[in-house]
């Protein structure tokens, strides 16, 4: 643990914390994201020299200059006199925003104005930092060079079973596999699909399995990771009302009733072991708050929705 430094924006010593997120949801390829509860925290001091812990998920990542939690704080306060220490639970390479949840948190314990600038710069698109950094479900995009970024309606009643493989899927690996053209068609499918899931994901009542149907970019990746099209028809028969890739997987999300999440991933995780594809499943709730950020020694209580404030400061 370090002792964090001045921050410029808050006037004060903080750390930061941000939710994982699971992007795409089938149809909303690039646009879509909720956020999770698995964390990220990140701790950012001065120091004499650069130096970087962590522990948890990625603690394994070399411990230097290279680092994006090193690459991002020292490209928002212009030096490397920084001790940083990062604690994650959320798998990296899995497809749950861990480079867009670190980068995030790390903007914002290093005192960037508009941590969401900069993590969606870093991960090259905007949806999984917007969910880190807002919380809950929501859409976003870049308008004129900006992120604009709008908090959707998530009936409270869903919860979500991440099948995660011990296989990591690089996301630019996975992207390297999609088209670079899209047929009317398929986009009208998808367009139909993704209405029929923001209704569904607001009232679960009305959601329909075919609302995470996809054409753009899911049966793409699926040679990176054979064994998708059984896990996602697995958690189906399992009982979720729904199942889509997360990001670029090769995690596969089902979509639950509350009161069936614990049912489905238990009927889950046995199949998973014998498709081959060695893992674990976690039921999952919606993380509501998004980014929060505290004064170092203070608990996480008292500032919720800090995300959704420094958002409004960003003219967001």
């Amino acid at each position: 643990m370090v002792t964090c430094g001045t921050n410029a924006v808050y006037g004060r010593c903080v750390r930061a914390r941000c939710p994982a997120s699971s992007a795409n949801l089938g149809p909303g390829f690039d646009v879509l994201a909720v956020a999770v509860d698995l964390y990220v925290e990140v701790e950012v001091a001065s120091a004499d020299r650069l130096s970087v812990s962590a522990s948890g998920e990625g603690a394994d990542l070399p411990r230097d200059s290279s680092h994006l939690a090193a690459m991002v704080a020292m490209d928002v306060v212009g030096h490397d006199r920084l001790a940083i220490h990062v604690h994650s639970d959320i798998p990296v390479g899995r497809g749950l925003g861990s480079s867009a949840a670190l980068a995030l948190a790390t903007a914002a314990a290093a005192g960037a104005s508009d941590p969401l600038a900069v993590a969606a710069r870093i991960d090259g698109h905007p949806e999984n930092a917007a969910a880190s950094m807002l919380g809950g479900l929501v859409a976003a995009t870049v308008l004129r060079g900006k992120v604009a970024a709008v908090p959707l309606a998530l009936d409270p009643a869903l919860k979500f079973v991440a099948v995660v493989p011990d296989q990591q899927l690089p996301t630019a690996k996975a992207r390297q596999a999609l088209p670079t053209e899209v047929s009317l068609a398929s986009a009208s499918f998808n367009l139909g699909r993704m209405g029929l899931l923001v209704a569904g994901l607001a009232n679960a009542d009305v959601l329909v399995r075919e609302a995470t149907e996809d054409r753009i970019h899911q049966d793409f990746r699926s040679p990176f990771f054979p064994v998708a099209p059984q896990l996602l028809a697995e958690l189906l028969r399992a009982g979720a009302l729904a199942s889509c890739w997360s990001g670029a997987g090769p995690t596969m999300i089902g979509i639950c009733a509350a009161s069936d999440a614990a049912q489905v991933a238990a009927r889950v995780e046995p199949a998973m072991a014998a498709m081959g594809a060695p893992g674990r499943v976690l039921v999952l709730g919606a993380d509501r708050s998004g980014l929060v950020v505290t004064a170092a020694g203070d608990g996480y209580e008292p500032t919720k929705r800090a995300g959704r404030q420094l958002f409004d400061l960003a003219g967001g």
